[in-house]
C-alpha cells in the first residue's frame, strides 16, 4: 500500500503544473500615476533584468506635443560620463591609456593656472577626484567652448581647490579632458569613436553625442508655481561630460552591458567603472550614494535622467522632460520603479520644488498684502517717528530682498555644493525663488517710497503751518497799528 501511495505521490508531482512565475512589476500604471500625481509633461523609461529587457516606453509627450515613444532621442545628461568613461577603459584595456599616467602624457597641452596641475592623473579624471571644482573654477559663468580641445586650452586659467587626488569634487571639465584624452589617443572626433566602438556593438544605434545642444532638439519644461512652462535648452558645452543623447531602447542595451560588458569591455573592466576606491562613493561614471545601487543622474536645464543598477539584476534608466531644479523628476522616477521591480510600494509624493513653490506663492501673496497696509498706514507710521535716525533704522531692512536678488547666483552656490551659475541659469532651475526675491524687492521698495514721502511731508507741513501762523501774526499786527 506505501508503495502503491508513493506511485500515485510521483505522478501527481511529475505531472502537475509548474508553479507560475511572479507577475513583472505594474510599470505603466506606476508611471502613468507618476505622471498624473506630479505633472510631469514625459518620460521614457527602459528596465532590463540580467540580459532581459522587461520593458521599454514613453509615457506622456514632449514640450512640442508629440507623444513620446521607446525610440523617442532625448538627452542623457551626466548619465554620458559612464560612457565616456568606458571608452577610457577600453583604451585601458587596449595598453594604449595608463589610468594611473599623468595626463600631460596624452595631452601635452594641458596646463592649468596651478602647477599641481602636473600631478593629475587619467584615474583623477574618471573619479573626479583631480582637485579641479567649481568653487575654483567657474565653469558655467565662463565663456563656454566649441571643442573638447578648447575646453582643454581654456584650463590654463584654472585654479585648483586640493591637492591632486585628495578629495572629490563633482564637475564637469573633468570628463571633458578624459573625452579628448579618447580623441588624441583614438586618433578620431570623440563622437565617431563612440559611435563605432562603443554605441554600434552594443546596438545603440539611435545614440548620438554633440558637443553643444542642436537646434532640432526638441524643447523641455521647467516647472514654476505648479506649472510647466516650455523652454530651449540653452546653448552650453556639454562635449564628453553631457552631451549623450539617446532612447529608451538604446539604454536598454547600455543597462544589459553593464552585467559583463557586452563585449565591448571586460567584466574586469566593467568592475572597476562599478567599485569606488576605499572611503568613496564615486567610482569611473558611476557612483554608490545609496546603499546596494549604482547609479548616476543627469540634467540639463530643460530635461534630465537617470541610471540605477541594483545588486538582484535589475537595471533602470528614465529620461524626463522637465530640467534641472531642486529635485530631479527622473531620479525620482527611477528611486519608485527600483523599490516597484523589488517587491515595494512606492509612494506617490510631489516634487520638493513644487511644494517649495506653493510656499514661495503664499509668501508672494503676503508680500503684496503687507505692501498695501504698509502704504495705506505710511502716514501713521511716519506720524509715529520723531527722530530721522530712528526711522532710518527702521527702514534698514526693506533692502534685504533685492540684495538677496542680487547675491542670487552666490546664494544658490552653497545651496548646489559649490556649483555656480549665472543669474539666467538660475531662472531655468528655480524660478519660483526669483519671483518670490523679485516680488519682494519691488513690494519693499514701494513701502520704503510711501514712507520716506510721509515722512518729508510730514516734516513739511510742520513749517508750513508755521509760515502761515506768522504771516497772520505780521498782518494782524499791521492792521492793529
Amino acid at each position: 500500500m506505501t508503495r502503491v501511495f508513493l506511485v500515485l505521490a510521483a505522478l501527481l508531482l511529475t505531472t502537475a503544473p509548474p508553479a507560475a512565475a511572479a507577475p513583472p512589476p505594474d510599470i505603466d500604471s506606476y508611471v502613468r500615476a507618476y505622471l498624473d500625481h506630479t505633472g510631469l509633461p514625459g518620460a521614457a523609461v527602459a528596465v532590463t533584468h540580467d540580459n532581459n529587457i522587461v520593458r521599454v516606453a514613453g509615457y506622456g509627450h514632449d514640450a512640442a506635443g508629440t507623444p513620446l515613444t521607446a525610440s523617442s532621442r532625448l538627452p542623457i545628461a551626466s548619465l554620458s560620463k559612464s560612457m565616456t568613461a568606458f571608452a577610457v577603459l577600453q583604451l585601458a584595456e587596449a595598453g594604449r591609456v595608463g589610468l594611473d599616467e599623468p595626463v600631460t602624457r596624452y595631452l601635452p597641452g594641458f596646463r592649468l593656472a596651478d602647477p599641481r596641475g602636473a600631478r593629475i592623473t587619467v584615474r583623477m579624471l574618471l573619479d573626479q577626484t583631480s582637485g579641479m571644482a567649481d568653487s575654483a573654477f567657474p565653469d558655467l559663468k565662463l565663456p563656454q567652448p566649441h571643442t573638447l580641445a578648447e575646453a582643454v586650452t581654456r584650463l590654463k586659467d584654472a585654479e585648483l581647490a586640493g591637492e591632486p587626488g585628495a578629495r572629490y569634487h563633482y564637475h564637469n571639465p573633468n570628463y571633458e579632458v578624459a573625452a579628448r584624452i579618447v580623441e588624441v589617443v583614438a586618433g578620431q572626433p570623440f563622437d565617431g569613436y563612440l559611435r563605432t566602438r562603443l554605441f554600434r556593438p552594443l546596438g545603440m544605434t539611435a545614440s548620438t553625442t554633440v558637443d553643444e545642444p542642436p537646434a532640432d532638439l526638441s524643447p523641455g519644461y521647467v516647472r514654476a508655481f505648479g506649472f510647466e512652462v516650455p523652454v530651449a535648452e540653452p546653448r552650453w558645452f556639454t562635449g564628453g561630460s553631457h552631451g549623450v543623447q539617446s532612447t529608451a531602447e538604446d539604454l536598454a542595451r547600455w543597462l544589459v552591458a553593464q552585467r559583463d560588458g557586452g563585449g565591448v569591455l571586460s567584466p574586469s573592466s566593467v568592475a572597476l567603472a562599478h567599485t569606488p576606491a576605499p572611503g568613496r562613493q564615486y567610482a569611473l561614471g558611476w557612483a554608490a550614494y545609496r546603499p546596494g545601487q549604482l547609479a548616476h543622474t543627469g540634467e540639463w536645464f530643460s530635461h534630465t535622467a537617470a541610471q540605477i543598477l541594483l545588486p538582484d539584476g535589475y537595471g533602470i534608466a528614465v529620461l524626463a522632460t522637465t530640467g534641472m531644479a531642486i529635485d530631479n523628476d527622473a531620479e525620482t522616477l527611477a528611486q519608485g520603479l527600483a523599490t516597484l521591480v523589488q517587491g515595494g510600494s512606492p509612494e506617490l509624493a510631489l516634487p520638493a520644488g513644487v511644494v517649495a513653490d506653493r510656499v514661495l506663492a503664499a509668501l508672494i501673496l503676503l508680500s503684496v498684502l503687507l505692501a498695501a497696509l504698509g502704504v495705506v498706514h505710511a502716514r501713521r507710521w511716519a506720524a509715529r517717528r520723531t527722530s530721522p535716525w530712528r526711522a532710518g533704522l527702521r527702514l534698514l531692512p526693506y533692502p534685504v530682498p533685492g540684495l538677496a536678488l542680487l547675491l542670487l547666483p552666490d546664494l544658490m552656490s552653497v545651496v548646489f555644493a559649490g556649483r555656480q551659475g549665472t543669474f539666467g541659469q538660475i531662472l531655468y532651475v528655480w524660478p519660483g525663488l526669483v519671483g518670490w526675491l523679485g516680488s519682494a524687492a519691488l513690494c519693499a521698495l514701494v513701502v520704503v517710497v510711501a514712507r520716506v514721502r510721509a515722512l518729508v511731508s510730514g516734516r513739511q507741513r510742520p513749517r508750513r503751518e508755521e509760515s502761515v501762523e506768522t504771516t497772520g501774526v505780521v498782518a494782524w499786527g499791521s492792521e492793529s497799528g
